[in-house]
């Protein structure tokens, strides 16, 4: 199925109804803050960051800032959600800088112990470009330098009047444009630190502003986004300059995961929506695939009834404790549930039924 049959598709599941539209809309925010902060290392487990974000609570251990970092996300989320109502507004350099801002919160300083003595520091600055180079080793073992901080300005303000230029003439589509901005900003890489984090709040932002579904870059798919972008690094070369003003034509790597990300997710939603009067659970964009009925009965009873004791879970599937145990053994390993500190089920997985 190509890309615009299965945009199609998700346009015609439009209006939604009011639970579609909730339901939707707390996978999403669970998901995409998940994944995104995951990919840069955040190690909130999927249980903490629903808590957190829907119900304001704090369980289990955690750095504190990695709680305060998922708020902060989630707050960026916002803001993109509502600036793109007033498709009037330019993109500007500004709100990109403000999106930074709400993200860090603050300046912070970075120690470093080197391996014969000494500390040195350097101070991130939230809503700032860098003031130090900044650059990545990648897993090929050869270091990858982005722009300096002496041209930084000048890359982003051509970044920017790039996309309301193309933008406006309408020759790429609203996927490649989201692409190549996204692929474009990250060999600029402005900021000190939050720069994945940006690009990927951008490539939503684009994508909402021309009425397509924001999506989640999956952390189980990071080696392969990663290996995306550098088979895009490698046709294009070293130079920052030229990688912030690269064509379309060569980041096909990164478009075709792209492409392949948007029509997944997409997929995603179609099929929660279409399967809204059966028992169908879904966990992390993917549907769950059991070996029995007793999995999805199991799933159903632990959300209906969250102090369900083992026992009382044998009874109601006629079956031993030992395998039911067994059987929550493995739905926690995988994600699926976890339990509170009052002793209660906390069903992670998601029901399609509405």
């Amino acid at each position: 199925m190509k890309i615009d049959e299965i945009y199609n598709a998700w346009k015609a599941l439009f209006p939604l109804s009011k639970e579609h539209t909730e339901l939707l809309r707390t996978k999403f925010t669970t998901e995409y803050n998940y994944n995104s902060n995951h990919i840069e290392g955040n190690t909130l487990t999927y249980g903490q960051t629903e808590l957190l974000l829907l119900f304001g609570k704090v369980s289990g251990e955690g750095d504190l800032k990695d709680f305060v970092d998922m708020k902060a996300s989630q707050v960026t989320v916002e803001m993109v959600k509502g600036s793109v109502k007033d498709k009037s507004v330019p993109l500007t350099q500004n709100f990109i800088r403000q999106l930074h801002k709400v993200l860090l919160r603050e300046d912070y300083t970075v120690y470093r112990d080197l391996p014969g003595g000494g500390t040195p520091s350097y101070t991130v600055h939230a809503g700032q470009y860098k003031t130090r180079p900044n650059s990545v080793i990648t897993r090929y073992g050869d270091r990858f330098e982005y722009a300096s901080p002496e041209e930084t300005p000048s890359l982003m303000s051509d970044l920017v009047d790039w996309y309301n230029a193309a933008e406006q003439e309408g020759e790429l589509s609203p996927v490649e444009l989201a692409a190549l901005f996204h692929y474009r900003y990250i060999r600029i890489h402005p900021f000190e630190d939050g720069n994945g984090r940006i690009a990927r709040l951008m490539v939503n932002y684009i994508l909402a502003r021309h009425g397509w579904p924001m999506i989640v870059i999956r952390n189980r798919k990071k080696a392969e986004y990663l290996e995306a972008l550098h088979r895009s690094d490698q046709k294009i070369g070293k130079v920052p300059s030229e990688g912030a003003n690269a064509p379309i034509g060569k980041i096909t790597s990164f478009l075709a995961f792209f492409r392949k990300t948007v029509c997944e997710e997409m997929q995603c939603e179609i099929d929660i929506v279409k399967n809204s009067e059966r028992d169908t659970w879904w966990y992390d964009g993917q549907r769950i695939i059991f070996r029995s009925e007793n999995g999805e009965r199991l799933l159903g009873l632990m959300r209906d009834k969250p102090f369900v004791t083992y026992s009382e879970m044998a009874e109601h599937l006629s079956v031993n404790r030992s395998a039911v145990q067994k059987q929550v053994e493995g739905f926690r390993k995988k994600g699926y549930v976890d339990r509170r500190d009052d002793g209660s089920w906390h069903v992670l997985a998601l029901n399609s039924r509405v």
